[in-house]
């Protein structure tokens, strides 16, 4: 006959724990209950289990092979249970920059999970200068390549900014088509006005001492100025794709910057199938000729 198998996992951690009470944090009793099981077991074998000690308790030298069966067995079955909980339903997070997941993640997400009912995902914010393990996510959609070791890291698309404005802005406004013309257009600043100045030294004009407009802390921010017709933004073009091919925004010169920069889609090489699943879908989701 079986002793009470409530009991014996009490008695594994107050042994493992060295402690009545930290075992009853572990398993979220309370101190009596953990007392009641051992005394319970006790009865069960005849016996006592424990020596009381003044810092905790120690398990009875008689025990302590039964304690270690007990250890090694809770935890292939926690790890087996693990394993079955992934195979019949799989849950991953997915970290992402604000202006990945307003215009690519979240738009599609539900033909992922209509394609994948198997598939949970939690989808949280993540900032640039984040990276995988430091979020502790199963996958990374981030500006910038992750070089860690164990880490699977794609590139997505590049980063390259250009001058972009929307058409309601250039029927107030007028042509804008020339370096002179985009430096006196009304400039929208993401962050910083330091894009701006790079983009005005390329096209060969002079830098004026200040740069006026205004200044948006989230790219997010920047880019619903200028569909709403604030004025003139430096966009990652690659970013703002279906904004530009359905007329929202229009670019407005060749002349980029941040040509060097990149997105990218990172994960664990290690990755478990659903994180496998999802990449490979996210991947034709941004670029589907290539996918």
């Amino acid at each position: 006959m079986m002793p009470p198998l409530g009991a014996l996992r009490v008695f594994e951690a107050a042994a493992r724990l060295a402690s009545f009470s930290r075992a009853a944090d572990e398993l979220h009793v309370t101190h009596a209950a953990v007392s009641h099981q051992i005394r319970q077991l006790e009865e069960w074998f005849g016996r006592p289990l424990f020596l009381r000690e003044k810092r905790g308790v120690r398990v009875v030298p008689e025990a302590e092979r039964l304690a270690e069966i007990l250890s090694v067995s809770f935890e292939r079955v926690s790890a087996e249970a693990e394993a079955l909980k992934q195979r019949t339903k799989s849950e991953i997070t997915v970290a992402c920059i604000p202006s990945i997941a307003t215009r690519w993640l979240i738009p599609a997400l539900g033909d992922f999970l209509a394609a994948n009912a198997d598939i949970t995902v939690k989808v949280v914010y993540a900032s640039a200068a984040q990276r995988l393990r430091e979020i502790g996510c199963d996958v990374l959609i981030t500006l910038g390549a992750d070089t860690s070791d164990g880490v699977a890291c794609e590139r997505l698309f590049s980063r390259v900014n250009r001058p972009i404005a929307s058409p309601r802005y250039l029927e107030r406004k007028g042509s804008i088509a020339t370096p002179d013309q985009i430096a006196a257009a009304d400039l929208l600043h993401d962050e910083t006005t330091r894009h701006w100045q790079h983009w005005l030294t390329k096209a060969g004009l002079s830098l004026p001492k200040s740069l006026g407009g205004p200044v948006f802390q989230d790219f997010n921010l920047l880019a619903t100025a200028a569909i709403a017709g604030h004025g003139v933004a430096l966009c990652p073009v690659e970013v703002c794709r279906r904004e530009i091919e359905n007329g929202d925004l229009i670019v407005l010169s060749d002349i980029a910057v941040l040509e060097q920069e990149s997105y990218f889609l990172i994960s664990k090489i290690s990755r478990q199938k659903a994180v496998s699943a999802f990449c490979a879908w996210f991947k034709e989701v941004v670029n589907p000729v290539a996918g």
